[in-house]
């Protein structure tokens, strides 16, 4: 069988083996169209390669660690990146890297070259699959294709892939993958066309940027943009952007730069050069016989197609279809970058700095009416920061998945999660929370008066300088008493606090950060050392991003959490008045604010409670995600609300819905912690990581299934935790 083939030799019956853009390339060059200098290998090689090196059965085996539907999107990147790696250190066999050497060799003799990824699904007329699979631009050498073809194979699981094919029904233990690979042209101009704008069927769209695709396609570069009348190829509007950037070849790969000064005065295109792009796209279309959305650059004078995909759209009738989502929180190096800026010099100063001056007003001091108008602005803020929240924090969230994607690709390690490791020892907020408390805690255990005191519940006669280092921990991180970090009084007194602080005496901990520093040293020199000269300074700048992305996964719910933590106090003095009143003394003004709006006061529940029943079935082991390396065996403390909190002994699993940065202050006392939710970048298992503890996440019915007092063993490499006092029933 031909696994490779030309544009000439692909034929209609071929279609599936070459993909949709495999097919759509040999119907240009029969259509007459000049493009690149084109091969296609097809989806029976990539069949050839799982078969061969058994990764058929390892992806199916995580593909079915959890029911894929039960899968939140955090545990889908997980399982993507762990399929991404075993593409990454299995090596071609010495069979099908030779018929792939021996089908490039003579094609392309030695010139750089373009791998796209061609899926059999792609580019049908009922899915789009643009956007999902990876294509790599200016490849040199062999050994270089011969990676970016299986990084391209790898993309069929992405999370994003895997997240549509669900979406559109398509079986995903069956799908496969041809590439495409073809010469790179190195057009100063380039662009895509789409022969009938979505928004008015009378026109055409063309955006257009200097240098290569990429910038255009990632969203770094703003193009140019042109509407077009379809009917008469003539130009209806230009919009103008600012241009300062454009993407160039590199050594490999490619770089962003800054756009020549002569370049950013005009645009890329001229007005003639515009109608031959839209007249060329049209003759696309009327080959195709539908829309099409072209892809094409200029190399000198000459345009070159370099892919054409019919238009397709989300169907109306799908709304649930969060497919844009999903691409949206997938950003470049440079977008994040910006939006990193953004985070730290804008919205984490504003975080602070509205917290601030919403606790300098004291609820208590204010008129029922003024109150009444205290809350409904709290609570617009509160709004206003949890959109900002999902719109810019959780985006940003993906600069540790992109480093994580960096890391592999340079260091190829067998631990798909070893540049995790690089981005602990961070400041963050929790860890300085958890600091000051060990701090407290040392003073109560160097004095034994003290601790009598709090035992005995007696807070009179403390010493001044203690009463100022608890009302300076109050201030900034709240009593412990609430669910919201800031939050105070949801329990009166500082019983909780002081409960933590008694436990925490009684069991000295380590600071969090106690990865040894020597490895990670180590870890950071074989990372930075995979990159040549020139690309050094770039691997360190993304390595820092990813550190902030990191710090910033679990510091952003602290900041929130600050003001959401106002608006509850002045709840909670409405409803202090509310309770205290009665006939004519009520406040409507104040009745009327908390009926209309749900602040979210009520009880925050980690999980459901644990149904009882006639007789108890008990499993033995659950299995769950590896989240952080480890073995520990401890009795279960099942947090199911936050009041469960105040019951935590050192040396006890913690096993809940989810730890949330709000009550991250009990993981130093913890032996492990296991989470129903599941993502190696969760808050627990952030966290569990900072303090070294073995970590599960992602096991279905983790708060029912293990009851509290249960002694259990938690297998942080394997993923498994196993019930000590388990019974068959």
């Amino acid at each position: 069988m031909n696994w490779i083939l030309s544009p000439e030799e692909i034929d209609s019956k071929d279609r599936h083996r070459v993909g949709g853009k495999g097919y759509a390339t040999s119907l240009l060059v029969k259509g007459g169209f000049k493009i690149p200098r084109t091969v296609c290998i097809t989806s029976d090689m990539y069949q050839e390669f799982v078969l061969k090196t058994g990764l058929r059965e390892r992806i199916l085996l995580e593909l079915h660690r959890k029911d894929f539907k039960a899968m939140r999107w955090e545990e889908i990147w997980d399982c993507a990146t762990r399929i991404r790696n075993m593409f990454l250190t299995k090596p071609l066999p010495d069979d099908l890297a030779q018929e792939i050497r021996n089908g490039i060799g003579d094609r392309f003799d030695g010139r750089t070259v373009a791998v796209r990824s061609s899926a059999p699904e792609e580019d049908d007329a009922q899915s789009s699959f643009a956007g999902l699979h990876e294509s790599y631009i200016n490849v040199a050498g062999e050994a270089s294709i011969l990676k970016h073809i299986r990084l391209v194979w790898s993309s069929l699981w992405s999370d994003a892939a895997l997240l549509y094919r669900q979406e559109i029904g398509l079986d995903v233990e069956k799908s496969s993958m041809a590439v495409v690979v073809q010469e790179t042209v190195a057009g100063d101009r380039s662009g895509v066309v789409f022969t009938r704008n979505p928004n008015d069927e009378s026109q055409g769209v063309i955006e257009s940027v200097y240098g290569l695709n990429q910038g255009l396609v990632d969203g770094d570069v703003e193009p140019d943009r042109w509407i077009m009348d379809r009917s008469r190829n003539t130009i209806v509007s230009h919009t103008t952007p600012e241009r300062k950037y454009w993407i160039i070849p590199g050594q490999s790969g490619v770089r962003l730069a800054e756009l020549p000064g002569e370049k950013s005065d005009h645009p890329p295109l001229n007005p003639q050069e515009v109608n031959l792009v839209f007249k060329t796209a049209l003759k696309a279309e009327e080959f195709f016989k539908m829309p099409q959305d072209v892809e094409w650059t200029f190399e000198k004078e000459s345009l070159v197609l370099l892919q054409s995909r019919p238009i397709t759209t989300l169907r109306a009738d799908k709304p649930e279809d969060q497919r844009s989502w999903y691409l949206s929180l997938h950003r470049s190096f440079d977008n994040l970058k910006n939006l990193r800026r953004k985070i730290e010099d804008e919205l984490i100063p504003g975080m602070i700095s509205v917290a601030e001056s919403l606790s300098a007003k004291d609820p208590a001091k204010m008129a029922d009416q003024t109150l009444a108008a205290e809350i409904r602005e709290r609570w617009e803020i509160n709004h206003k920061w949890v959109n900002i929240y999902w719109a810019d924090f959780i985006p940003y969230a993906h600069g540790v998945r992109l480093f994580g994607q960096v890391y592999n690709d340079a260091v190829h390690p067998d631990d798909p999660y070893e540049f995790i490791d690089l981005l602990t020892n961070t400041n963050m907020a929790s860890l300085e929370r958890n600091n000051m408390l060990m701090d407290l805690a040392g003073i109560i255990r160097s004095d034994q008066q003290l601790a009598k005191k709090l035992k005995q519940g007696d807070d009179s006669g403390l010493d001044a300088e203690f009463l100022a280092m608890i009302a300076e921990f109050i201030e900034k991180f709240g009593d412990l008493s609430c669910a919201v970090t800031g939050g105070k009084n949801c329990v009166l007194g500082t019983g909780p606090l002081y409960r933590l602080l008694l436990e925490m005496a009684d069991h000295p901990i380590q600071p969090g950060g106690r990865r040894k520093k020597d490895r990670i040293s180590q870890l950071c020199q074989n990372y930075l050392d995979s990159f040549e000269d020139d690309q050094k300074t770039w691997a360190q700048e993304m390595l820092e991003l990813a550190r902030s992305s990191y710090q910033l996964r679990d510091d952003d719910n602290i900041y929130l959490g600050r003001i959401e933590a106002q608006l509850l106090a002045a709840v909670q003095e409405a409803k202090r008045r509310l309770e205290n009143r009665t006939g004519d003394q009520t406040s409507a003004a104040l009745s009327q604010v908390l009926e209309e709006v749900d602040f979210g006061t009520k009880s925050k529940r980690s999980g459901p409670a644990a149904k009882t029943s006639g007789y108890k079935l008990q499993a033995r082991q659950l299995i769950g995600q590896p989240a952080g390396p480890g073995i520990s065996k401890g009795k279960a403390r099942v947090v199911r609300s936050h009041s469960d909190l105040a019951d935590f002994k050192h040396g006890e699993v913690l096993v809940c819905d989810a730890v949330d940065p709000n009550i991250t202050f009990v993981v130093p006392l913890a032996a492990a912690v296991v989470e129903r939710r599941g993502g190696m970048l969760i808050h627990g298992a952030i966290i569990a990581r900072e303090y070294g503890l073995p970590c599960i996440t992602g096991i279905p019915d983790a708060t029912t299934l293990i009851q509290t007092g249960e002694e259990i063993t938690v297998d942080g490499y394997l993923g498994i935790v196993t019930l000590s006092n388990a019974e068959l029933s």
